[in-house]
């Protein structure tokens, strides 16, 4: 899986804006958390799911069933927008 290219990231400040710049049904913006902006960076090239919590689990301090839950979360998010091509 990997986020469409009809989906741009920008850095505005230290926070993540996720914008739909294509003909997909979502028009708009989405503002991610710290949490959310790793996800959506791991997402610019080819990954999965266990990838990302893999990279999650080694950056930061949590247990790997709440980095998991939390991947899937985001991910099923930004494919409901459309964002991720799978």
């Amino acid at each position: 899986m990997k986020l469409k290219p009809d989906f741009i990231t920008q850095d505005i400040d230290g926070t993540q804006f996720l914008i739909a710049v294509g003909g997909e049904s979502f028009n708009g913006i989405v503002k991610s958390n710290p949490t959310a902006a790793f996800i959506v960076d791991q997402l610019k090239q080819e990954t999965t799911e266990e990838k990302i919590t893999d990279a999650m689990y080694a950056e930061y301090d949590a247990p790997r069933s709440v980095i998991a839950a939390d991947v899937h979360t985001v991910v099923e998010t930004l494919r409901s927008i459309g964002a991720i091509e799978d």
